[in-house]
């Protein structure tokens, strides 16, 4: 949610605690609370801005709940918002940590004008058997501010376009752990996407300049596409890490056999350290990302994609795309202070940044003058052992690029 790290940072300022009756959670976690439930509640006016959708502004209603430990393990957060794109949005988050490796996620919004989204994710990274884990994600959404500049590195931002992202699909992941600290996990994927006119009036329709010759996938598809991945992981938390090794090596197959609409191929390979010092004072975080595709007529939407929140910061989501691409993000976490009130403990950091990436159509053409350099600053609120609220400023060429949400980028 873009106003958490807002609320976070006002905790020292305002909220109340309460006690809400236990009935009113979802019987899956209720047994985890006492009853009455202690909750810290926080209203706040939300101010947030990200490259595709310009200026968010609204108020929201912050709920830290805590469990039978005193540990905040869920969170709640009905809000309301005004942008000049999608007017009015009103929005519901909720995610429950009953367990240290379970969740539940929810996200609800409806906006006046086009944008939609119900998501549901569940984790269990011990589920039925010590040695199994699941991962699951419902979706159905729809993100009038999308954009698209054209393929390769060398896209231009005189060429923006804007278009309706229209998802509904659904995302399993099965995982198996033969041997510490090998895991493999099969996944499997289906969705439907349908491009519409966007919400930016301003920008064309991305058919107004780009031919559905050029964009594969732009007058919509379907997709069924199915995953193996070998991992070595030794992070010491699924969610939040801050010591540990994690590699994934993956291949992914889309068959018309199966209801895609066009056969490929997607190999990635990707390496996380996250290096501790001073008693997790300081944390040196690394990551090394590839993704190659393969086929012909790959739907855009499937390609190598560069561009947002959790991959290049100093550009809105999906900037650039192309068949490969190549990322490295240098990231060190601070942490300045730690503070309590309300018995919720928040630790302050302060997150400087280096982005580096590049997409190619194969990684023999990858040239070292095509890579971006984005260098910024994030600032972190972590209520542990759960909860991450974050604003992340990076610099690339189109100008500086804000982003503000729930988790880690990586």
């Amino acid at each position: 949610m873009p106003g958490f790290l807002i609320m976070v940072m006002t905790l020292l300022l305002t909220g109340c605690s309460l006690g809400l009756p236990r009935d009113y959670l979802p019987p899956p976690v209720q047994s985890d609370f006492p009853d009455p439930v202690k909750t810290v509640a926080i209203p706040l006016p939300v101010v947030a801005t990200s490259p595709n959708e310009g200026i968010t502004f609204g108020g929201l209603v912050a709920f830290l709940l805590h469990d039978s430990h005193d540990q905040v393990s869920a969170l709640v957060v009905p809000q309301e918002n005004y942008n000049q794109y999608f007017g009015y949005t009103s929005s519901l988050y909720a995610a429950f940590y009953p367990e240290p490796d379970r969740s539940y996620k929810l996200n609800l919004a409806k906006a006046t004008t086009i944008n939609e989204e119900l998501k549901f994710r569940y984790q269990d990274e011990h589920f039925l058997f010590p040695r199994f884990y699941l991962s699951a994600h419902a979706f159905t959404y729809a993100d009038g501010s999308a954009r698209f500049f054209g393929f390769q590195s060398t896209s231009q931002k005189r060429n923006e376009t804007n278009y309706t992202d229209h998802e509904t699909g659904i995302a399993l992941t099965v995982g198996y752990r033969p041997a510490y600290p090998f895991e493999i996990a099969l996944g499997e994927r289906f969705k439907d996407v349908d491009i519409r006119p966007g919400a930016v009036k301003s920008l064309p329709f991305i058919t107004g300049v780009f031919s559905p010759d050029y964009v594969p996938g732009v007058e919509g598809y379907h997709l069924h596409a199915q995953k193996l991945s070998v991992l070595y992981n030794t992070l010491n938390s699924s969610g939040m890490p801050t010591e540990g090794t994690y590699g994934r090596i993956s291949i992914e197959n889309s068959s018309k056999m199966l209801g895609s609409a066009a056969p490929f191929l997607t190999y990635e390979a990707e390496l996380k350290l996250y290096r501790p010092l001073q008693e997790e004072r300081f944390i040196s975080v690394f990551r090394f990302a590839f993704n190659q595709n393969e086929g012909n007529r790959i739907p855009f939407l499937e390609q190598a994609i560069l561009g947002g929140e959790t991959t290049l910061r100093g550009y809105g989501q999906n900037r650039f795309v192309d068949k490969s691409y190549m990322l490295v993000n240098l990231e060190e976490r601070i942490r300045l202070f730690r503070w309590e009130v309300f018995k919720v403990k928040a630790d302050w950091e302060l997150a400087p940044f280096v982005d580096l990436g590049t997409v190619m159509r194969s990684l023999v053409e990858v040239k070292r003058q095509s890579f971006e350099f984005n260098p910024g600053i994030g600032i972190r609120a972590v209520v542990r052992p759960n909860i991450v609220g974050r604003i992340d400023v990076g610099f690339g060429k189109d100008g500086p690029a804000v982003f503000a949400g729930l988790g880690y980028p990586f």
